[in-house]
């Protein structure tokens, strides 16, 4: 298996989308390297930091599936190194 280091982005505006984006995210927990939010109160927004770790597919899909979260954005950065499963 290949796997791709990446680190997502997201911002998140309303805050009642919050939980269902933690669900998403805790259904990929066994990717994720580690996780930062800074809570943004004068302009009322959250932003997120994902560090992940996981097949292309798969970080494409936890990216996917933030995104289409009302309120909610997502990029992804990926390092430009595939890792392949004996490293």
């Amino acid at each position: 298996m290949e796997t791709r280091v990446a680190v997502i982005g997201i911002i998140v505006e309303k805050s009642d989308s919050i939980e269902k984006m933690n669900q998403i995210l805790h259904e990929y927990a066994e990717y994720i390297i580690g996780r930062m939010g800074i809570p943004y109160r004068q302009k009322g927004i959250s932003i997120i930091s994902i560090a992940i770790d996981a097949p292309q597919d798969i970080i494409s899909a936890l990216s996917g599936k933030i995104g289409r979260i009302d309120g909610v954005s997502a990029k992804t950065a990926y390092s430009n190194y595939i890792y392949k499963e004996n490293e």
